[in-house]
């Protein structure tokens, strides 16, 4: 870093940028106390609702599809002229057949300008041919490509033994309702309505290609073997016993019966959501059925309609935006923040899972339900992530009120969480040992991200809960530091699963080794210190591209600050003893310069990571509350005689 000097923020500009901040977001909570914003994807989630509702032959909505089409047409690349999987983004193929596909069955004419941009594109990065597996199967279910290039899918999968190398319950909870009711769609191949006709023959080269995974660190053994059991399954295709496809048809439905989840939907994501509407639609379900109406409203609830343009979230994040704005606001203080903060988590209190064994329990039989989920409802998938910064939030209010009220949910939380510690000592998102990393070798696993492993950020989250509830010094704490140990990059930073990516990792791990006991001189937290210093950008603020998760794992790309980067490294130098050195008050100056007038932050660029490579997430309050907070405990460490960090986050 060519470092530029800065002028730290006096304390009364701190003051007045937390007064305004703090001020906004009250004011965005939800008439009931809770907070959830915008949660967007890529092209992709759009362009399917679009195809989702010509697939089933609905009513055109002429108003809502043209407001889809500007938001497509907005968001498509002026570098590229595809549509990219997160804000100024390298071309995708797969996303860019979709958002073309979706525009055209809008009605844009193949000849306007930006649908010949973005066919030409397609066609130089090798045309339709070259997409995903899930792309692949969109364009068969309309007719616009073939099955034979779609992995086989028997419905028959979901009657193996568990013990069986390939097996629902051996992939992450997102696969699993993403994959049921595929199993039934990919069996049945049904067409869609799709009134108009349209498709996509234009982005074809002509040039046949055979499907091969794609999968990230493919082994040749199980590369060779998943393709060659594909090729079986082709050619034994039509030969299934009726009765055994019947009754694995209805295993099918009955698992989605079992995990539909109301209006929330299947998995409360969009592509498990969608394709139980689809399954219901070929299965003869009409409209009026009740699974598979409440199944299309689901889908219906994940729309965010403005007066010109619209998009659908990939699902919702009510219960993480809370928690995390009540951390923020306990960080600010005072009694307008802190009655914010307390009917947050009155909001939160009866959302805890206590009665529902989910997928998990599969692997962890005996362990009692106790987490939170990430969405309003989804009681079979709670995550880890979410449970740990909820209960450090009840703990850190009930430390500053003294009231007891929370400890029986605080209690049950700590309890599933640990029961779901993996055997090498570190923590996954939503199951335990997940880990089965073969079947990333699958034909319809092209995306690598069919498992659930643990990662460095959630099980540092899980760290910082044990250690600010008192404990340290216990054989599964030392086993989780040992595994982050293991776990950090040579260049003293972590991976960071879920947010972008190595700033986001090596800040959650720095709060978790503070919230040990770990102090600034154990080489794991000076190492991880020095090297966020030395990524810090020129104007104070610190920014990281989403194309760090390239396969290579080359490490932290520059890019430009943004508010929620900068406020994870700043809370991680502090957690880190650094709260007095240049490199936090130049990141508090950039901050405090970079508020907007409405006292919170702007962000177009994404944070979120989905799935590494293939999918980003642009958290709208990220840079609402994320910076309040590393701005507020600035001042609150900047005001104390010890710089110790005294909360696990």
């Amino acid at each position: 870093m060519s470092e530029v000097p800065v002028q730290a923020p006096t304390r009364d500009a701190v003051e007045a940028a937390l007064e305004r901040a703090s001020g906004a977001l009250r004011k965005a909570t939800q008439a009931d106390g809770h907070w959830v914003f915008e949660l967007e994807a890529d092209a992709t989630i759009p362009a399917e609702y679009i195809l989702l509702r010509h697939f089933l032959g609905e009513p055109e909505d002429l108003e809502l599809e043209a407001k889809i089409g500007r938001y497509l047409r907005r968001i498509q690349s002026p570098k590229h002229h595809g549509w990219p999987l997160y804000h100024d983004g390298g071309f995708d193929v797969s996303a860019t057949i979709k958002a073309y596909y979706a525009l055209k069955m809008i009605g844009d004419d193949i000849d306007s300008l930006h649908m010949v941009r973005a066919r030409a594109a397609v066609l130089a990065a090798g045309g339709a041919e070259t997409c995903n597996v899930f792309t692949r199967i969109q364009l068969a279910l309309f007719g616009a490509g073939s099955w034979d290039v779609v992995p086989t899918l028997p419905p028959e999968l979901i009657l193996l033994p568990r013990k069986f190398p390939i097996h629902l319950s051996k992939m992450s909870y997102w696969a699993r309702t993403v994959v049921v009711p595929l199993l039934v769609l990919c069996a049945r191949r049904p067409l869609a309505r799709n009134p108009r006709g349209v498709k996509v023959d234009e982005l074809y080269t002509g040039h046949r290609k055979r499907f091969a995974t794609q999968a990230a660190n493919p082994k040749l053994v199980w590369t060779v073997g998943f393709n060659a059991l594909d090729r079986v399954l082709k050619a034994a295709d039509g030969l299934w016993p009726r009765r055994t496809r019947e009754r694995a048809t209805q295993a099918c439905i009955d698992w989605v019966r079992e995990r539909l989840n109301g209006v929330d939907g299947l998995g409360a994501i969009y592509p498990a959501m969608a394709n139980s509407v689809m399954m219901y639609d070929c299965l003869g379900y009409g409209p009026d059925h009740p699974e598979r109406a409440i199944a299309r409203e689901s889908v219906e609830r994940l729309l965010v309609i403005g007066e010109d343009e619209a998009y659908c979230q990939p699902c919702v994040s009510p219960v993480w935006d809370t928690a995390l704005a009540a951390h923020a606001m306990l960080e600010a203080g005072g009694a307008e923040n802190e009655a914010a903060a307390q009917a947050a988590l009155e909001w939160l209190r009866p959302r805890q899972v206590l009665d529902v064994e989910g997928d998990w329990a599969e692997e962890r039989p005996g362990v009692r339900p106790g987490g939170w989920a990430f969405q309003y409802n989804n009681d079979h998938y709670p995550d880890l992530d979410d449970t740990a910064v909820v209960v450090m939030a009840m703990d850190r209010a009930r430390r500053r009120t003294g009231d007891q009220t929370d400890n029986a949910a605080i209690d049950r939380g700590q309890e599933w969480t640990v029961g779901l510690q993996c055997r090498d000592g570190g923590w996954g998102a939503f199951d335990a040992d997940n880990a089965y990393d073969y079947l990333n070798n699958l034909p319809f696993a092209d995306h690598g991200a069919l498992l659930d492993p643990p990662t460095a950020d959630v099980t540092a989250r899980v760290v910082s809960m044990l250690a600010q509830l008192g404990e340290t010094n216990s054989p599964r704490m030392k086993a989780a530091l040992a595994w982050l140990e293991r776990e950090q990059e040579p260049d003293g930073s972590w991976f960071g699963r879920w947010g972008v990516n190595y700033v986001y990792g090596t800040w959650s791990v720095l709060c978790a080794l503070n919230a040990a006991g770990l102090g600034p001189d154990h080489p794991m937290v000076a190492r991880a210190a020095n090297w966020l210093e030395t990524i810090q950008n020129t104007d104070g603020g610190w920014g990281e591209s989403c194309d760090s998760y390239a396969l290579d794992r080359k490490g932290h790309q520059t890019a430009p600050s943004t508010a929620s980067q900068t406020a994870w490294a700043m809370l991680g130098l502090m957690a880190a003893g650094r709260s007095d050195k240049p490199s936090v008050a130049r990141g508090a100056a950039w901050l405090t310069a970079n508020q907007d007038e409405d006292g919170l932050w702007g962000q177009e660029l994404y944070t979120g990571g989905g799935f590494p490579r293939v999918f980003y997430l642009r958290y709208h309050g990220y840079p609402k509350y994320f910076p309040l907070w590393a701005l507020a405990r600035y001042r609150n460490l900047s005001q104390a005689n010890d710089p110790h960090v005294a909360w696990g986050m």
